[in-house]
């Protein structure tokens, strides 16, 4: 069927190969017939000669018409387009000389075909017009059903077993169950692997006016890659959330799911939100790798008098330990860490989280679900009965949660939590606003930890740099100190995707809650006057752990500025 019936309806007028009244006749015999196609109905009933219609669009578009009966298509050129993606396209391959490919298509109006092609494929694809009937002669000779594609030189085909994972996860098997929807499971798969292989915590599905945006997060930072078209835009939204177990019938709301796959001999999940939006379905899918994540708190990044403390706070028989920081900063990570490492026999931990990101052995894990009325609230009450010696909330984001945490720390349990506060003092005035009472939270606070990532060099591209004037006047740099440190950047390559940075390390601020900072806290003193009497005692903030980062060579002085300034300031 050709895509663009109204244009090339105009140009069989134009040609003077059908007149006004023959087309109208087609319209409505199509149209009784329950067909879009009046192209096929003027062809049919020997208005147009469909060899000449052929040769018209070649004309028009300035394309070869070939007939495949004189082809002998090389087996390599075959190879190189997997049978399934030449069935449902219902294209065949006649040359591929490494850069580009030529298919042969009976409809070059069809541009969108091209694009998506191009797209599966990762290289540059153009075109001839063949008859359809050719087409579908060569596609039964080339590529007969019962045999395997084994095709190895288009750019996504050794993903596999991780596609057929991928589409069984949700009852389509790639190729076998529904040929259909194939293409589409093969699209979704190459965007979910290759988020993967780079190192993206975060996929971006987000549609635009007129296209349809993917962006990876990595590293903290989003790099906008290649999408598919926008016509595949509600393809691929219904097949993320069948995987994700979500009502595609639903556009109206927000939805939250997750899908469960393994890519080679990892298993990773995903944790994918839908929102509607103006122009269709957001979908982010925040990728959770059970391998990558650190269970070594020395691995996290502290350096060995933060470590020394940390390890100090974490072995306390009993109070409140609050890590600080925004979304994405690693602070469930950092409790992973510490709980991993007071995990012991003689020691029983449980956890209420909202979702369970990872599994950890030999932890009770609870998961939160409020369809039940399974709040952090009626989870950590319940869990006082299981006699635990060690508590982890996910997040304290009421009072209620805050003063059933408090009792349990004053009643001889260890408590980790998180808040989102700025800085770690900041996690005192955050209980306190939440209607907490400053003696509560004096007696019952050992430590808040605030936590950011900083961007590590690439160690493939890294280079000594001087410091800009900027640089320096920010962070407040003296000539004597930069003649006694030397500074690294990276300069860009393939290996970071030419950014020159490449993974992540922590920074951190502790605050610890000595005798004096609890009398201030009972006073009520604001977070600044506790702030800046810790700082005064020793107390390193964030950019100062960045800064000396800086000087290891594991980090530079831009990304110190980028991710601290707001906290400065």
């Amino acid at each position: 069927m050709i895509k663009d019936q109204e244009f090339v309806l105009k140009l069989l007028q134009e040609y003077q190969m059908a007149d006004a009244d023959q087309i109208e006749a087609a319209r409505s015999a199509a149209i009784d017939a329950g067909s879009s196609d009046i192209i096929a109905e003027l062809v049919n009933s020997n208005v147009v000669n469909y060899d000449n219609l052929l040769g018209m669009l070649a004309q028009q578009y300035g394309m070869e018409m070939v007939s495949l009966e004189d082809y002998d298509i090389p087996q390599e050129v075959i190879d190189s387009l997997r049978g399934d993606y030449a069935r449902y396209y219902q294209v065949v391959p006649v040359s591929n000389d490494g850069v580009w490919m030529t298919v042969a298509m009976e409809d070059p109006t069809d541009m969108e075909k091209l694009d998506t092609l191009r797209y599966l494929l990762g290289s540059d694809v153009d075109a001839v017009i063949a008859p359809i009937g050719q087409i579908l002669a060569a596609i039964e000779k080339y590529y007969p059903e019962e045999v395997e594609d084994t095709g190895s030189s288009q750019k996504d085909v050794d993903i596999g077993s991780a596609e057929m994972i991928i589409g069984e996860e949700s009852g389509f098997a790639a190729g076998t169950e529904d040929d259909d929807n194939a293409p589409i499971i093969r699209l979704v798969s190459k965007i979910i692997i290759d988020a993967y292989k780079m190192r993206a915590s975060d996929i971006h599905l987000e549609p635009m006016e007129k296209r349809y945006r993917v962006r990876y997060r990595i590293d903290g930072s989003l790099r906008e890659v290649d999408g598919p078209p926008k016509y595949l835009q509600s393809n691929f939204t219904s097949r993320m959330k069948i995987m994700a177990h979500l009502d595609i019938t639903e556009k109206r709301i927000p939805q939250d799911g997750r899908i469960q796959l393994s890519v080679g001999d990892k298993d990773i999940d995903l944790r994918v939100s839908s929102i509607p939006t103006v122009f269709g379905e957001s979908i982010v899918m925040r990728i959770l790798d059970k391998s990558s994540i650190q269970l070594d708190i020395p691995r996290l990044g502290f350096y060995a008098d933060d470590l020394e403390l940390v390890t100090r706070i974490i072995n306390y028989p009993d109070g409140i330990f609050l890590v600080t920081g925004p979304t994405g900063s690693g602070k469930t990570t950092s409790l992973y860490a510490f709980l991993n490492t007071i995990n012991t026999t003689a020691r029983k931990l449980i956890t209420v989280e909202d979702p369970i990101e990872y599994q950890l052995p030999g932890i009770n894990q609870v998961q939160v679900d409020r369809h039940v009325d399974m709040t952090f609230a009626a989870a950590l009450r319940s869990m006082l009965r299981q006699a635990p010696n060690i508590i982890m909330v996910g997040e304290i984001r009421d009072l209620e949660t805050a003063e059933i945490a408090i009792n349990a720390a004053l009643t001889g349990h260890l408590v980790f939590s998180t808040l989102h506060t700025n800085d770690a003092p900041g996690a005192v005035a955050r209980l306190v606003d939440m209607g907490v009472k400053p003696f509560l939270v004096a007696t019952a606070l050992r430590a808040a930890m605030a936590q950011r990532l900083l961007r590590r060099v690439c160690k493939e591209c890294a280079e000594p740099y001087t410091p800009s004037a900027a640089e320096k006047r920010i962070l407040g740099l003296s000539d004597e100190y930069l003649a006694n440190h030397k500074f690294i950047k990276g300069k860009g390559c393939r290996h970071c995707g030419y950014t020159g940075y490449k993974g992540r390390v922590g920074i951190y601020e502790i605050f610890l809650i000595t005798e004096e900072i609890a009398r201030l806290i009972f006073a009520n003193e604001t977070s600044g006057t506790l702030r800046s009497f810790a700082r005064r005692n020793g107390m390193r903030s964030l950019r100062d752990d960045a800064i000396r980062k800086a000087e290891a060579g594991i980090s530079t002085l831009e990304e110190v500025i980028f991710v601290t300034m707001r906290d400065e300031n």
